[in-house]
């Protein structure tokens, strides 16, 4: 992947680390994603995906929760990979959108449970580190 140099003197762009065992088990293998999340805690997307479910359903605090989870250890995985509470975290590494997806899933879900200053600092956390994951997920 490409990555553009920052003429504001920003911090650069944090990829996530992709561990393959996970999207492996997604998709050859056919696990849920509750059993990748079991497995696989600190894969983000597997808690997007069961946020998401949630939702679907009409499940909203049940969204909020696994939103929430997937937002913690993203936060996490972030700091691990020298992040320092701003800057880039690119839709177009795919390590990050498991995090990105859960962002937008936390705001979605806020909204639902009338938790308003949550969604918008979610929706604007999201913006600021992805203007491409914002279009894609704020729909």
């Amino acid at each position: 992947m490409a990555t553009h140099r920052n003429l504001l003197d920003g911090p650069e762009p944090t990829l996530l680390p992709e561990e393959e065992q996970p999207y492996k088990m997604l998709a050859e293998e056919s696990a849920s994603p509750t059993q990748v999340a079991a497995d696989y805690p600190a894969f983000c997307l597997a808690w997007a995906m069961l946020a998401d479910d949630a939702y679907a359903a009409g499940r909203y605090v049940e969204s909020y929760a696994y939103a929430r989870t997937g937002y913690h250890r993203g936060l996490d995985a972030l700091r691990r990979n020298g992040w320092k509470g701003h800057g880039p975290v690119p839709w177009e590494h795919r390590g990050n959108r498991g995090f990105l997806r859960c962002l937008a899933a936390l705001a979605r879900a806020a909204g639902a449970i009338k938790e308003t200053e949550e969604e918008a600092r979610c929706w604007q956390f999201l913006k600021d580190s992805s203007e491409e994951a914002y279009a894609e997920l704020k729909q």
